[in-house]
């Protein structure tokens, strides 16, 4: 499973810098319409896998490995693309609705998969899951190239990778969230792990009760991105405040006597998990250079997803040595203290009012620099 998790996670924290040049480089359209050809094609080719009574281990971590390079890949193109599809008066919510709908797919996208696997067996769910691409390819052919406003494609040249970082230094509200992120990726965002202990060794449940915990969960988080859809401006203060909020109800649910108190608590776990990470998302597309989204983008992905081989794996062995609720707890106070120090740094680098979202957005479409 360790090996497995680093075929899976390892080509993020190696190819995303380098995946976000390209990103940068290409036209979106065309090269999501390659990534998602080729993720369907391993999604059926895990279900091969899946229909034999002895798979070899080794096709395992190979299809893994595969899936890791396309999300790495995948993942910025296809973020920096929403800007293209709107007009500039519709990119703030367009980019919150997106963010909303994408982080609400990964909770209940699990929920669906368990359903599927008790159903129909493993085989069959890799098989929907490949069928499912057909709609989004068929979305994407249906476009029309003329009506998409194409960012500048970046030249090539030396250096690139080394050029988003600099530039994201540059710019006080990446980098500000992006350190919060770093924390709160590794110790706070780590539900899958986080839940299972704390449910069946803590409140010492059955799978069935993680299973309503996680649907209750997740309609927290449905709750959550309906709001967030609604918003017109990102700003930095709702990323502190998302932490804040976030670090508070995971706190208090360590602290839950029972599963009658679990239940209301994680509804609110549910919603401030998707208003956080919903406007760290968010305000990398609508603060960052549209000629450097594909690179911030992907230094954003190595933040959220790239650390998950790192959290878990520490959350996993304090949980082995102090108890089920004590990766809850460590969770909620790593997300209290980035907020704190989120809002004290903010306060110093952010010295001018932080400008409405749509500003921001008129001056990337008169193609004025940024930050």
């Amino acid at each position: 499973m360790g090996l497995l998790t680093v075929c899976q996670f390892g080509p993020i924290l190696l190819l995303s810098a380098w995946a976000g040049v390209i990103a940068d480089r290409s036209n979106k359209r065309n090269l999501l319409i390659l990534t998602q050809i080729l993720e369907m094609v391993q999604s059926f080719a895990l279900g091969a896998l899946a229909f034999m009574h002895h798979p070899p281990l080794w096709a395992l971590y190979a299809v893994a490995l595969a899936g890791g390079c396309l999300l790495a890949f995948d993942n910025p193109v296809r973020r920096s693309f929403v800007t293209e599809m709107v007009g500039p008066e519709d990119v703030p919510n367009a980019v919150t609705l997106y963010s909303a709908l994408v982080n609400t797919s990964k909770i209940f996208g699990p929920a669906i998969a368990g359903a599927l696997v008790v159903s129909v067996g493993y085989g069959w769910a890799f098989i929907a899951d490949g069928f499912s691409y057909i709609a989004v390819l068929i979305a994407l052919f249906m476009m029309r190239p003329s009506e998409l406003r194409r960012s500048r494609v970046t030249p090539r040249g030396r250096g690139q990778v080394r050029e988003g970082l600099r530039y994201v230094a540059r710019v006080p509200a990446l980098w500000l969230t992006f350190a919060m992120l770093a924390v709160i990726g590794s110790l706070s965002y780590n539900f899958t792990v986080l839940f299972p202990l704390f449910v069946i060794h803590g409140l010492h449940g059955s799978d069935a009760t993680y299973t309503a915990v996680y649907a209750v969960f997740s309609a927290g988080a449905l709750v959550g991105a309906l709001i967030v859809a609604h918003r017109s401006t990102v700003r930095v203060r709702n990323i502190i405040m998302g932490a804040f909020a976030l670090g508070v109800s995971m706190l208090v649910l360590s602290v839950a006597p029972n599963l009658a108190a679990v239940y209301p608590i994680v509804v609110i776990v549910g919603l401030t998990s998707v208003m956080y990470i919903t406007a760290t998302t968010a305000i990398v597309q609508v603060r960052s250079d549209p000629r450097m989204q594909g690179r911030v983008i992907a230094l954003q992905t190595v933040l959220l997803i790239g650390t998950t081989p790192i959290g878990g794996p520490i959350l996993g062995a304090l949980a082995d040595t102090f108890g089920a609720r004590v990766p809850l707890a460590i969770g909620g106070a790593a997300a209290v203290a980035a907020a704190a120090w989120g809002a004290f740094v903010g306060r110093r680098v952010l010295s001018e009012p932080e400008p409405n979202v749509v500003g921001s957005i008129e001056l990337e479409a008169a193609d004025l620099p940024l930050g």
